[in-house]
């Protein structure tokens, strides 16, 4: 190699990462590329699927394709102004679609703040005070969740319906009563994630805030659940979206129709009562999902900031 080849191969620009380690080649990593596009192709595939029979006309769910037949948006507007039209009559009939929301919202965020709370003291508990029956009572969270929830609903549902004659606002048909039944499996999988990542806090933060003079419940409130701030936002997030998605125990608890929550109301749009209006139900789906990912893309924001300065030691 002459003297001019050595200059050439030195002035050709080389594809050098951060780390100083050369760059893969699009032709050693194509497969990495092709699986990354399946993957995104079959996840999206479904939404794609619900969003065309949600602009499409026709109300089966047979007739929907890779691009709706018939496009329209009546199906979103009919939704926002809370009835639907019944083909077979002509008539239209009320669908509260808004308050449905609106109750669902309330329960999910009411459901999401206490979660948080009552499985963040829990896991304070096991994570900084050693006391009798300690291990006892963290296998009995564990183990109670072992049984599938179908097994409580008619328990549950005995349990408000009795209680409902003693105090009214946890009998049938509250938000109220909802909402201390999703409380109860609130201290299971939620307790054991936050008392690991409470574990993995220094506990000499707590004795130098004891040294100053604080008390558990200031070292609580100021030092751990602000540091803990990632898996908060993870067991909220979950809850939520948890009991935005549940069905059985709302369809046993609630039986007024303004006091549905969504899954329970667009229930009625794929049986006899609504004549299986698939359309409504898709764009009432696609409207659903709205809060959930505004919240997602809200709270990642802190996850990623919280875990990457607790990444950070002195």
């Amino acid at each position: 190699m002459t003297t001019a080849d050595l200059t050439a191969a030195a002035a050709r620009p080389v594809a050098i990462e951060a780390g100083g380690k050369r760059r893969p080649k699009l032709a050693d990593t194509w497969w990495r590329h092709v699986v990354a596009i399946v993957a995104c192709v079959v996840s999206l595939f479904p939404i794609w699927f619900v969003a065309m029979a949600a602009l499409n006309r026709d109300q089966s769910v047979s007739a929907t394709g890779w691009l709706p037949l018939h496009f329209t948006l009546h199906n979103f507007g009919d939704l926002l102004h809370n009835h639907v039209k019944d083909t077979g009559s002509g008539s239209t009939i009320d669908a509260p679609f808004l308050h449905w929301l609106a109750n669902t919202l309330i329960i999910a965020f009411g459901t999401a703040v206490l979660t948080i709370m009552i499985s963040a003291l829990a896991a304070y508990a096991f994570s900084r005070f050693r006391f009798k029956g300690r291990r006892f009572g963290m296998l009995a969270l564990l183990l109670v969740q072992m049984f599938p929830q179908i097994l409580l609903v008619v328990a549950i549902y005995l349990i408000v319906l009795n209680t409902g004659q003693v105090f009214s606002f946890l009998g049938q048909d509250t938000f109220t009563a909802l909402v201390m039944v999703y409380l109860g499996g609130a201290m299971g999988v939620n307790t054991w994630l936050m008392k690991g990542f409470f574990d993995s806090i220094p506990k000499e933060l707590d004795e130098s805030a004891r040294v100053d003079g604080a008390t558990a419940g200031q070292i609580f409130w100021g030092v751990i659940l602000p540091l803990a701030l990632p898996i908060l936002a993870v067991v909220g997030l979950w809850s939520f979206i948890a009991t935005l998605n549940e069905y059985v125990i709302a369809s046993a608890i609630l039986v007024t129709t303004h006091h549905f929550t969504l899954p329970v109301g667009m229930r009625g749009f794929i049986d006899q009562q609504f004549g299986q209006r698939w359309g409504f139900f898709a764009a009432g789906a696609l409207m659903a999902a709205v809060p959930a990912a505004a919240l997602f893309i809200w709270l990642q924001r802190f996850i990623v900031s919280g875990l990457s300065q607790g990444a950070v030691k002195g």
